[in-house]
């Protein structure tokens, strides 16, 4: 007996070692293997073509910056086609752009980051719970780490249906993602935890119109896109606009609709790749010296906003508004957002603020392609697995583990079969 719980203790061990090893080799890329063949340019680019030749893409748009400069542009149509110029709705890489906005408004004094948001807000508070709800900050809505549990994903509202106020929406979004309440509610104790929260910019959205005195739309448009050169864009879509907006796709390929939202901060942003270069340039001091954050905020600001606060795994994920994509040589980050929604919408952007590289994509049609492609990169120039390729591959991480768990127990159970044939 004893002998049969060494061999079960012996398995158990290697089998913990195993899985120990293939995560930590997962995490740092020992078995993922570069898209590009080549360590060049014209060799990731041809891997882009590829990918895009093997899936379906509706409208495909993308940019790569080389020490803050954009050195290549790409795009690709299924139906209308699109240019540098051409205006897409970009899901929840709208809460980066919005983040900016609200940091304006704390330069500016109006807002105090560690404030309770109840302080500020006459039009809606948040409803009681178990939880100290004046323990809900704007630095935490900006890191998801307020403690709100809606878990919003919104999937917006068909043209000609009424939209709700922002009142309704945060009581409980109609337009809430399958499966989800809608209900934005304190769950867990604010700081406590990093949990993603669509509705926590919501009430970002509330509180810049309650401290601004504008509505959101307005306020991003004078105080961060006019000031910036973001000409094309916005987060409220006129029909009569003379700029041309992508068209929309299903997977199948199929036309999809256009769907509207309340939701603006956290998913709504319409803006093209060329607003999303000046957007990406403004976090890098410019050619002729233009200081970070091109006054419109302080270059203190902008660093800021890449400061750790959010984690999960004790790994650094999230600053404010910003999302940590992988740690730099100098323990900087690579940063930027993504965006995803259904009908298909996938948008990204890598940063390395210290280097001044980056990719940008915009695209309909395809689930995941665009934070695919942004991750590969990353890898691509860094060897390092980023925040959002990692879960990609879990698949191949869990069927190693299980392979080389099951070669273990068939060698504990061969090993131990054969010492007692031999002692017999």
């Amino acid at each position: 007996m004893k002998k049969i719980l060494l061999y079960i203790l012996g398995a158990v061990l290697m089998m913990i070692v195993w899985a120990g090893v293939i995560f930590l080799g997962t995490v740092d890329g020992w078995f993922h293997k570069p898209i590009a063949k080549q360590n060049s340019s014209q060799s990731f680019l041809a891997a882009v073509e590829t990918e895009i030749d093997k899936q379906f893409v509706g409208n495909f748009a993308m940019a790569t910056v080389k020490d803050g400069t954009v050195e290549y542009e790409k795009f690709h149509s299924a139906g209308k086609s699109v240019d540098r110029n051409t205006v897409f709705q970009v899901s929840s890489l709208s809460k980066w752009i919005s983040a900016f906005g609200i940091m304006k408004l704390v330069e500016e004094g109006k807002l105090d980051l560690d404030a309770p948001v109840s302080n500020y807000l006459t039009r809606w508070q948040l409803p009681r719970s178990e939880f100290n709800n004046d323990e809900v900050t704007v630095r935490r809505l900006l890191s998801h780490t307020a403690g709100l549990t809606d878990g919003l994903g919104y999937s917006g509202f068909e043209a000609g249906a009424p939209i709700q106020s922002l009142e309704q929406s945060l009581t409980k979004a109609q337009d809430a993602d399958a499966g989800i309440s809608g209900a934005v509610h304190v769950g867990i104790k604010p700081g406590s935890a990093f949990k993603y929260s669509g509705g926590g910019y919501t009430l970002l959205q509330l509180l810049v119109e309650e401290v601004s005195n504008q509505s959101f739309d307005s306020y991003m448009k004078e105080s961060v896109f006019k000031p910036l050169g973001m000409f094309h864009s916005t987060y409220v879509w006129n029909d009569s606009s003379s700029y041309l907006l992508a068209e929309f796709y299903n997977k199948d390929s199929t036309r999809s609709k256009h769907y509207r939202y309340t939701a603006l901060a956290a998913t709504s942003l319409y803006t093209s790749l060329s607003d999303l270069e000046i957007f990406f340039q403004t976090h890098l001091e410019g050619s002729d010296k233009e200081p970070i954050g091109r006054n419109v905020v302080n270059p203190e600001t902008v660093k800021m906003m890449r400061e750790p606060h959010g984690q999960q795994m004790g790994i650094d994920i999230w600053g404010l508004g910003t999302v940590l994509y992988a740690a730099t040589d100098s323990n900087d980050f690579i940063i930027g957002h993504d965006g995803k929604s259904t009908p298909p919408i996938n948008t990204a952007i890598r940063l390395n603020p210290e280097t001044g590289d980056g990719i940008i994509i915009l695209e309909t049609g395809h689930p995941f392609i665009a934070t695919k492609l942004a991750s590969e990169w990353v890898f691509w120039k860094t060897g390092r697995v980023d925040t959002f390729l990692f879960p990609m591959l879990l698949n191949g991480l869990v069927w190693t583990i299980g392979i080389g768990w099951a070669v273990i127990i068939g060698i504990i159970i061969v090993f131990s079969v054969s010492r007692r044939l031999r002692l017999k």
